[in-house]
């Protein structure tokens, strides 16, 4: 049936409308489109294209040569040195395990590092290289370079990596490096981005954990094309870093390799001091370790084996370690008790073996006591009751500040890990940190370096430096950076009358050149070398009264850790003072028999800058002096850290 008119044309209006918004809505649309076009391409259009470029160009750090440190006469210590390491890329090697099993036949592959590149390329990128094996060999290196067409995806490649040619000598001075690890990061507010490149070595301890950020240098950069998944296609630019400062350190390598191989395999510590400029010549502990082995990781029993030895090798003793003092503290008492007018170098003091203070009784070290003591014979043969009746009369708050000023208790600021600050007592120090009030026994004990006071070895050198010049003698560790001296001028003095440090002086002569004196079996007998010290032995256990009665047990038939302590401190040439040197031998017994013939050992050698003359030693001693001269010799190594022989 044929659809009437009026229906028709009705349709068609409606139809109208429809096209007419649908067009107008199409219409609207499109200007929009246009409009955000031309605000992306021509409003917004250089940003895109900045954007465009950065996800084409990457910018990628170079990491800088590391600064290399020397001792004082430019021997090197710790140098950078090609490190050759073989990588690997996953997507050009095809069959990983074959091509890892090919080259297996060509260099020796650590499976524990193997491993880890497995693990490595699992959570990579194809493309990204992954090393299988560093610090290659040369050989290594051509043998890799010759069968290339064999080993897809394998390249060898070379970088720097640390060496310490002169090894254990300076281990506990230099430190070492080793990997970033994420216990390093976490330690830096706002880590440098070079410390997130793979394989970067920082500093961990000694001074190239303290000195970190002039050694590490600064970061260069190179421009490269990548594709849309960071494929490198080509290098565009670059620009190097700057490489880190060179240090070089007031040390002396080879009297720091003497020390070392006199020390042997004690554990000991030893410090050798210019008195004229508070230079460090030599900072030796004892026993040693090999830092090259903690540049790319130390192994489980390599590690396991320093941290299982009794005499801890990785403690830095000369600066770590603190100790009762003993008798080299009998100074301070000494010097305080003049300065305050206490005492006078004629007074004396009747030493019957020991005085009775507070309903306890002190011991001399000597039995039958001394007799009447006067100052110089009490520093000279080292008597105890001596020192416990000037400190009865002196009161601890005068002889703390003598402590002080001698340089006791402090923590010295030098470029290395953990130096410790010691223990100067006082009043304030115990009620603080004990709860408790001074004790009058207290005085005493201090009196004469037990008790509650510690030094370490380098505080023992500082104070004998003064005692030995007058002033406030500071040590220096770092002698120039990159060529410019760190020198400072001339120390203050110390504001002690000259005439008391003469006495003191005189009778640490004394105990080195009289036949009375404690270390009259370690003299030197040349006049141009004789030195001034002091003789300590410090305790480490309570003697009890009943030990005493039946008679106190020998250290030699003591378990190790509770024998003595042995030390010795010196200055020398008498006359003029050049060097001042301590020495701790833990656990060594006497300082007269343990500690005082290594000090007279390494004084001649400081003094005379090598091997001295026999006639400088007693004539009793020369063959077994020039015998173990030889020996020790043949254990120093040279500028490249070469030696004669194995140290024992």
């Amino acid at each position: 049936m044929k659809r009437p008119s009026v229906d028709t044309a009705g349709t068609h209006r409606r139809l109208s409308r429809r096209a007419l918004l649908l067009g107008g809505a199409q219409i609207g649309f499109m200007a929009m489109l246009g409009l955000r076009m031309r605000h992306l391409q021509v409003e917004q259009a250089d940003q895109y294209r900045l954007l465009a470029e950065e996800n084409r160009i990457n910018i990628r750090l170079l990491p800088p040569a590391r600064g290399e440190i020397f001792d004082r006469n430019g021997v090197p210590l710790a140098v950078n040195q090609p490190s050759y390491r073989i990588t690997i890329v996953r997507e050009d090697a095809g069959d990983v395990e074959q091509v890892i099993d090919a080259l297996s036949n060509l260099v020796t592959l650590d499976p524990v590092k193997l491993e880890r590149a497995r693990t490595e390329m699992a959570r990579s990128a194809p493309f990204l290289p992954v090393t299988l094996a560093d610090h290659v060999t040369w050989d290594e290196m051509s043998r890799v370079a010759v069968n290339a067409p064999a080993l897809p995806g394998i390249t060898p490649e070379v970088g720097l990596s640390r060496r310490y040619p002169i090894k254990g000598d300076f281990a506990h001075v230099v430190g070492y490096v080793g990997p970033v690890s994420d216990y390093d990061l976490s330690k830096i507010e706002d880590p440098d981005p070079l410390l997130r490149i793979p394989r970067f070595q920082l500093g961990k301890v000694g001074i190239e954990a303290k000195q970190e950020n002039l050694l590490r240098g600064k970061a260069g950069t190179k421009r490269v094309e990548v594709n849309s998944v960071g494929r490198v296609m080509r290098e565009l630019d670059r620009r190097e870093g700057q490489p880190g400062a060179d240090l070089q350190l007031t040390l002396d390598q080879q009297l720091q390799s003497y020390v070392q191989a006199r020390l042997g395999e004690e554990s000991a510590a030893a410090i050798v001091m210019d008195c004229q400029t508070g230079d460090l010549l030599s900072l030796n502990s004892s026993p040693s370790f090999d830092p090259n082995l903690f540049v790319t990781g130390i192994s489980v029993p390599d590690y396991r084996a320093l941290t299982d030895n009794t005499y801890r090798p990785l403690a830095a003793k000369s600066v770590q370690g603190t100790y009762p003092p003993g008798s080299t503290f009998k100074m301070v008492t000494a010097l305080a008790a003049l300065e305050e007018g206490v005492i006078t170098a004629e007074d004396t003091v009747w030493c019957p073996g020991h005085l009775d203070v507070s309903n306890r009784r002190f011991h001399c070290w000597k039995r039958a006591g001394h007799g009447h003591m006067t100052l110089a014979k009490a520093l000279r043969e080292s008597c105890d009751v001596y020192f416990y009746e000037v400190a009865l009369e002196l009161g601890i708050d005068r002889l703390s500040a003598m402590s002080e000023r001698l340089g006791l208790g402090q923590r010295f600021d030098l470029p290395l890990s953990g130096i410790a600050s010691g223990l100067n007592p006082s009043r304030e120090w115990k009620e603080t940190v004990r709860g408790a009030q001074w004790l009058v026994g207290d005085t005493v004990n201090a009196s004469i370096g037990q008790g509650f006071v510690l030094a370490s070895p380098l505080q023992l050198a500082v104070m004998t430096s003064r005692l030995a010049t007058g002033r406030a003698i500071m040590p220096r560790l770092v002698k120039s950076v990159d060529g410019v001296d760190t020198g400072e001028g001339p120390s203050d003095l110390l504001g002690v009358n000259e005439n008391h440090l003469r006495q003191i002086r005189k009778a640490m002569f004394d105990v080195s050149n009289n036949r009375r004196g404690t270390a009259y079996g370690s003299r030197i007998i040349e006049d141009a070398y004789r030195m001034a010290g002091k003789t300590g032995t410090s305790q480490v256990r309570n003697i009890t009264t009943a030990e005493r009665a039946a008679g106190v047990t020998k250290n030699e038939d003591l378990p190790w850790e509770r024998r003595d302590h042995a030390l010795f401190v010196n200055f020398a040439p008498y006359d003029n003072p050049r060097i001042a040197v301590a020495v701790v031998v833990e656990h060594g017994g006497g300082g007269s028999t343990a500690a005082a013939p290594i000090a007279r050992d390494i004084t001649l050698r400081a003094l005379h800058g090598g091997t001295p003359p026999l006639a400088a030693y007693p004539a009793k001693d020369r063959d077994r002096i020039e015998a173990q001269e030889k020996r020790l010799n043949a254990l120093i190594p040279d500028r490249d850290g070469n030696v004669g022989g194995e140290r024992a």
